[in-house]
């Protein structure tokens, strides 16, 4: 095999497989697309020996690279530059640096997506609507939900419907709503449209905020667009959903979720979700149930939006672990 400076990236990281063993190499296919697959596992297949010398440079060269985008991400290119010189010296630290800034692309905002959610709050809720979309299409989603949440309810809807709709922005108005935060520019990358923003986007989002926000987004987004409520609404569970589930789905949920939980969850519920978690349950296991439902005599709204909110994010849980599979509608239909 060649010397491993010769190796091209793919080279490089089929070495890297291998000398992970196949469990874990397994695990790191599950990130990779069809194509990127295809092309690693044609290298893994044509490699026929491996010494420990480049296996040994090869780890440690994916080490450094890995530490030096540990180091971006905590305080960007020029922090990750300065730990590198000081940890490897000068001439190695650039010379990471260079072979990752080829490929890196931060995103715009950088420095409000490391801030606390409540600081972002105060910097931003006196700016436009489509302004505050634009900053929340580049946050984190858990980071983003918080704002949305904390938003006044009037502001919610408009804020979550401008996300929704938002195709690509360009460079120099990202740069003059940056310059106007007060804020130096760490990288735009190359001078294209930027996408951010759209329908995954504010769905993503809405999956993390809590139950009263989301019911009151979109209850809102029905009457003022109804065709983009209903877009949203296909890519997303909400807890009402659970009548579309199958049985299987449902039993593997209830035995997850706390019997308070649940209880308190259905107290706020329609008779058709009811019925249908009943029938996922034994005769004895739903007459408890609804002793218990009974039993809990007046609760909070809040409470029970929170319960709700609890079990939708199991459902989720579940649905990305591939444990059970939801049909989220407009043709997507599930093969037994």
């Amino acid at each position: 095999m060649k010397d491993t400076r010769q190796l091209t990236g793919c080279q490089k990281a089929s070495v890297f497989m291998i000398g992970l063993g196949p469990e874990k190499s397994a695990q790191v296919m599950k990130y990779l697309n069809e194509e990127e697959i295809e092309r690693l596992t044609l290298e893994i297949a044509s490699i026929r020996n491996i010494d420990d010398e480049q296996l040994e440079s090869v780890t440690k060269e994916f080490g450094e690279l890995y530490m030096a985008s540990h180091y971006i991400a905590q305080g960007g290119i020029e922090y990750a530059q300065e730990v590198l010189e000081k940890a490897l010296g000068t001439e190695k630290a650039i010379g990471i640096i260079n072979r990752l800034s080829s490929n890196l692309q931060i995103k715009p905002f950088d420095f409000i997506r490391k801030t606390d959610p409540s600081q972002v709050l105060n910097f931003i809720q006196g700016e436009h609507a489509q302004t505050i979309a634009l900053i929340m299409s580049y946050l984190d989603p858990e980071q983003a939900a918080i704002i949305l949440s904390a938003l006044p309810s009037e502001r919610q809807t408009e804020v979550a419907r401008r996300i929704a709709i938002m195709d690509s922005t360009s460079p120099e108005i990202i740069r003059e709503v940056e310059n106007t935060l007060e804020q130096k520019l760490s990288t735009l990358g190359a001078q294209d449209y930027t996408s951010a923003g759209g329908i995954n986007s504010i769905v993503e989002i809405l999956n993390n905020v809590d139950r009263a926000t989301e019911k009151t987004i979109l209850e809102t987004l029905e009457v003022q667009d109804p065709v983009l409520s209903e877009e949203i609404k296909k890519l997303m569970f909400v807890f009402e959903d659970i009548t579309k589930m199958d049985d299987r789905s449902i039993q593997l949920v209830l035995r997850e979720v706390e019997s308070k939980d649940l209880a308190l969850a259905l107290k706020g519920a329609g008779e058709e979700v009811k019925d249908k978690v009943k029938r996922n349950m034994s005769k004895r296991a739903a007459e408890m149930l609804e002793e218990e439902i009974v039993f809990l005599g007046p609760v909070r709204l809040r409470d029970v939006e929170e319960a709700q909110q609890r079990i939708v994010t199991e459902v989720r849980r579940l649905e990305e672990s591939g444990e059970i599979i939801i049909s989220r509608g407009g043709g997507d239909e599930i093969i037994e």
